[in-house]
């Protein structure tokens, strides 16, 4: 499976952003407000907050083809849920180590903090994850999906 969405046979990374309803996903339209671009290949799920990012949900990501997951979340201190973030944070640091022990790689999982009027923060986290992300190479879930399909 050619994972090239320019035509050129790049490898283009599908990407998974969870965000929260608040700064996450606010930073996310104030960078298409104000026209910063960021790649076409970053994919927005909402949450009500952060804290509500289940290790599950990361790992469904990647069993759905995503080759980088990253959570968008208010900054630390300032959560609108007190300290859904924070929970966030710890669900990440465990999720990382869970895809290093079952040989994905923690370094497709990501969280960055911005509130909502940090629209070139969340561009840029975009455009830093999808070249993490091509350096890296595809998800190899993949591989075996395309031998058992």
């Amino acid at each position: 499976m050619s994972n090239s969405g320019n035509g050129s046979g790049e490898f283009v990374p599908e990407i998974t952003a969870f965000t929260c309803v608040y700064c996450g996903y606010m930073s996310a339209d104030t960078a298409g407000a104000l026209r910063f671009t960021y790649p076409a290949n970053v994919k927005l799920i909402r949450l009500p907050c952060t804290g509500k990012v289940d290790v599950r949900y990361i790992l469904q990501a990647f069993e759905h083809g995503a080759d980088g997951v990253y959570v968008v979340a208010c900054p630390i201190g300032n959560c609108h849920h007190v300290h859904g973030n924070e929970r966030a944070v710890k669900r990440i640091e465990y999720a990382k180590k869970l895809l290093d022990d079952i040989g994905i790689g923690g370094e497709r999982l990501d969280i960055v903090f911005t509130s909502g009027g940090m629209g070139g923060t969340f561009a840029n986290a975009a455009r830093q994850m999808t070249e993490r992300i091509k350096k890296i190479g595809p998800n190899p879930l993949k591989s075996v999906r395309e031998v058992c399909e």
